[in-house]
């Protein structure tokens, strides 16, 4: 194989190509087998092996010959990446068949844009964030699953009293020098104590109320309240409690514990497993930030090309994001474009194209660095990683196919490894 190679504009580099006459020969023979395996021949069963020379005079050497040449090309494609050390960014163009004999072909290419990075880089040092967890952020959370989980039974008896999170049924009316406000009154309004959801200082008034009390005790709504016509007004409420139900807590028991998260632990345990959880959530908060802080030094000594076919993909591949994690909200995205006033190509631009751009900085910036730095990862490295992955997963059946999945030789192993070097090239950055 004999490669010219041309580097033109926009990141796109032009291969001529001529094939060897011992290749085009492989590629004919692989047409032939081909044919003989798939072809549909009177006289032949389907899937049979059809003799060769019965191929050859059914078909006709011009057609096999263009079928050779089309295995060719898409050889001439992989073998000329690889020896030119080609990363194409998208779909390959044939731009002429100079010669069927020799099989020779011009083919367009767009590459990763070039990347300039000043020697100043290695200068750059920045303060990595220290990370804790506080005692009481592991309450808190524990404290948010009691509330998810909390069941609630209605207490029957006249002289039970409501307590901070039961859930009661009052009709309620707002007063003003004895003036009923208006849209103030509610009938059978739900509300659970202590969620804080009408004006502050009112659900403590609530707790230590019974079933059919009535209530009328003053209120002045703060400063900042949402709704500026009410803000610092002193009003008297009316209250009439229909009903109560008393908060029932789940117990944190192993088997409730089991339930949530798929092992079987002790309190103390699931204390230590709730702590590790939020210390990851920090720790990759915190690296978004790092990375954000790292990007902007970078793009200050950095000069990178970018071409419209690259963003307008990245802007793809970002607008496709916002709208599935919109979708996961139960939004529309046609409802959000008609808020803002914005049709989706307006949106794109003004929203979209920007994080998209920086996303794709960042990307060809991290790659540049790899060939500079020449990082790389190890098996040992490797393993530990995927164990990680695998130890948030209990379920036999998941972990196996996990384990599949992260074999050498798949793309989900490729994207770790390269997450990870991309990773060891950040922290190198930064000094804790």
């Amino acid at each position: 194989m004999k490669i010219t190679r041309n580097n033109l504009e926009k990141s796109i580099v032009e291969l001529i190509v001529e094939e060897s006459i011992e290749n085009i020969a492989k590629s004919k023979d692989k047409a032939i087998k081909h044919l003989q395996k798939n072809a549909e021949i009177k006289g032949f069963r389907k899937w049979s092996h059809i003799p060769e020379n019965v191929v050859v005079k059914h078909f006709w050497e011009e057609y096999i010959n263009r079928m050779a040449v089309d295995f060719s090309i898409d050889s001439i494609y992989r073998n000329s990446l690889k020896k030119e050390g080609l990363i194409p960014v998208a779909q390959w163009e044939i731009k002429e068949i100079i010669s069927e004999n020799p099989l020779t072909i011009r083919i367009h290419i767009e590459v990763l844009p070039t990347v300039e990075i000043k020697n100043d880089y290695k200068k750059i040092s920045l303060k990595k964030k220290e990370i804790s967890v506080s005692d009481e952020e592991v309450s808190n959370s524990l404290s948010d699953i009691e509330k998810r989980f909390t069941k609630f039974v209605k207490e029957d008896s006249s002289d039970y009293k409501a307590c901070l999170w039961d859930r009661t049924s009052i009709d309620t009316q707002w007063f003003e020098n004895g003036v009923l406000l208006d849209n103030t009154s509610m009938k059978n309004y739900p509300l659970v104590l202590g969620s804080n959801l009408l004006v502050p200082w009112f659900e403590e008034k609530i707790v230590g109320a019974k079933t059919g009390e009535n209530l009328e005790f003053p209120v002045v709504f703060p400063k900042d309240y949402h709704n500026s016509d009410f803000a610092w007004k002193e009003t008297t409420f009316k209250v009439t409690i229909n009903s109560i139900e008393k908060a029932v807590k789940p117990e944190f028991t192993p088997e409730f514990i089991e339930q949530l998260r798929g092992k079987k632990l002790d309190l103390n345990q699931f204390k230590d497993l709730i702590k590790e959880e939020i210390k990851d959530v920090k720790d990759s908060n915190a690296r978004l930030e790092e990375e954000s802080e790292l990007v902007e030094e970078l793009l200050k000594i950095s000069t990178v090309d970018i071409w419209e076919n690259l963003l307008k993909n990245q802007i793809e591949k970002v607008f496709a994001e916002i709208k599935q994690n919109m979708a996961n909200d139960n939004v529309k995205m046609s409802d959000y474009l008609e808020s803002l006033k914005l049709d989706e190509e307006s949106y794109k631009e003004i929203h979209v194209k920007p994080v998209a751009l920086k996303r794709l900085q960042w990307e060809l910036i991290l790659h540049k660095l790899w060939e500079l730095e020449k990082i790389e990862t190890n098996d040992v490295e490797m393993r530990s990683e995927i164990e990680k992955v695998l130890s948030k997963f209990q379920n036999p059946d998941v972990l196996k196919r996990l384990e599949e999945l992260y074999l050498p030789e798949t793309k989900y192993y490729a994207e770790l490894k390269q997450r990870m070097i991309y990773r060891k090239i950040i922290d190198s950055f930064f000094n804790k």
